[in-house]
């Protein structure tokens, strides 16, 4: 439990808003992390060896470097809006000797993904901090070849709990219902795939869901 939201921590933090750059105890617990759910999230995503996917609020890096390692032949896009992120995201995957990793600045709005790259696109604890949620979404879909695959990893909002700046007040609070999710993106021109409501699955306590799309 402590793991989970240790990990939960950074990738929230890292992802979409300006934060402190994680510790490497918190790198580490990050990897650990990456390294039990990859093969979790690349089943559902229909991951093979060659294709390309895009970690879109990458944080630490730690899913990107995995992916990346995973993937081969293949390609791992990481975004971020926080800067110091990406340069940290640059390093981490240049001390593992990747050379298929794409670092990209995103925007609030845009993922600024190049139209039709990825086979597949995952946010992981990402998507409830999204404000310009519309144009960030057609931006996502815009990013997905033909048959692609989205995943959102998200959690549902805690009652009482304070709802981020800026987003929409529909989220209920810090998180995001997958009911919105799934209205949300289904009005961009994605279609919901299915959702799983324990993630990931197999954990003791999974705090988390996950709602797949395609295109």
């Amino acid at each position: 439990m402590l793991l989970k939201l240790a990990f939960a921590m950074v990738l929230v933090t890292g992802a979409l808003t300006q934060a402190q750059q994680p510790s490497p105890r918190q790198l580490a617990e990050e990897r650990a992390q990456a390294e039990l759910d990859t093969p979790k999230l690349a089943e559902v995503l229909e991951l093979k060896p060659g294709m390309t996917v895009a970690d879109v609020g990458a944080g630490g890096g730690a899913m990107t470097v995995v992916l990346g390692k995973w993937i081969g032949t293949g390609r791992v896009f990481a975004t971020d809006i926080d800067v110091p992120s990406l340069t940290t995201i640059r390093e981490y995957a240049t001390r593992e000797g990747l050379t298929n990793v794409t670092v990209i600045e995103g925007a609030p709005a845009s993922t600024n993904l190049p139209a039709a790259c990825c086979d597949a696109i995952f946010l992981r604890h990402v998507y409830h901090h999204i404000r310009d949620y519309e144009a960030f979404n057609r931006s996502l879909q815009s990013a997905l070849k033909p048959g692609g695959r989205l995943a959102v990893i998200d959690f549902v909002p805690r009652k009482g709990s304070e709802l981020p700046e800026g987003v929409p007040a529909n989220r209920g609070g810090h998180g995001v219902p997958p009911a919105v999710v799934i209205a949300e993106l289904s009005a961009s021109g994605l279609a919901h795939a299915r959702t799983i409501d324990a993630w990931p699955p197999g954990d003791k306590e999974p705090d988390y869901f996950l709602v797949l799309f395609r295109k």
